[in-house]
């Protein structure tokens, strides 16, 4: 049977673009690289004994006295075992990582929830991003940004964005339909039907998009520690070339710390949306 060359074809494209768009990845790399170390100058400035009572009172305040307990314990667990700077390294990569998956997903899921032909667009890409296996993604990101946390962050954000696209369209598109007229009948601009209407009613579905986002974030960062993002997933690395079991199990009990931490203050956040809408 005749082959397809794809493989061939992408490497051609990917090729073209290093040469000839370079000093666009170069000034995506600076940016990138700033976002990153300034959130991880915050986080490892903050001594430890500040950052944990503060994490506590947002996860009390958002979740309960349970979350917040589990939270002082993780991450004196996290701490005592040796692993706050690396913790707070992957965290400014999640963080970083989160904060351009929204402010570039929202948008697109506004759009699409306007829009049925961008919507049958955009859908078949977010299938795309989300099943192409993630260590797929390492690849062009070291092609275009060389090694280190940016094409980290890169290949995080790619792979992390579809369900805050999705829930962000399906979140609008669920507002109920006499709301909207009522709101039209009222005179409300689209703006302000989307901005003051479709939007808040729609913030318990996108926020469950941002808890899925991070969650997949996490998953990321720690495979790109292979690319050299570092943080916890460059001690799970370490783990496995050495063979070092220990080490590698306490990266990873530091990962399901962080997760379930941030999994636990996102869904309280989406909780008191719900509650506050009631």
């Amino acid at each position: 049977m005749f082959r397809i060359p794809i493989g061939d074809f992408v490497e051609t494209v990917i090729d073209w673009l290093t040469e000839n768009l370079s000093v666009f990845f170069d000034a995506i790399k600076s940016i990138l690289e700033s976002i990153v170390q300034g959130f991880e100058f915050v986080f490892t400035l903050i001594p430890f004994f500040i950052t944990i009572p503060i994490l506590a009172l947002i996860a009390w305040r958002v979740s309960g006295k349970g979350t917040a307990a589990f939270t002082v314990i993780g991450m004196l667990l996290i701490k005592s075992i040796g692993l706050w700077s690396n913790t707070m390294s992957t965290l400014a990569l999640v963080f970083t990582s989160t904060f351009i998956a929204i402010v570039v997903g929202l948008p697109i899921g506004i759009w699409m929830s306007r829009s049925n032909t961008v919507d049958k667009v955009v859908r078949p890409i977010l299938d795309f991003m989300q099943t192409m296996p993630a260590f797929v993604y390492l690849i062009p990101a070291v092609y275009f940004f060389d090694l280190g946390k940016v094409p980290g962050a890169v290949a995080t954000v790619i792979f992390a964005m579809p369900p805050i696209v999705r829930l962000t369209n399906l979140g609008i598109r669920q507002v109920p339909e006499d709301v909207i007229e009522a709101s039209r009948s009222f005179g409300s601009t689209a703006g302000q039907l989307l901005y003051k209407v479709q939007i808040p009613l729609a913030k318990p579905t996108i926020l469950a998009g941002l808890n899925q986002t991070i969650m997949l974030s996490l998953s990321m960062v720690v495979i790109s520690s292979m690319i050299g993002s570092g943080g916890l997933g460059d001690v799970v690395l370490k783990g496995i070339t050495q063979m070092k079991v220990g080490l590698g199990f306490e990266g990873g009990l530091a990962v399901v710390i962080l997760a379930m931490i941030l999994d636990r203050i996102t869904q309280g956040f989406g909780k008191n949306t719900s509650k506050s809408r009631k």
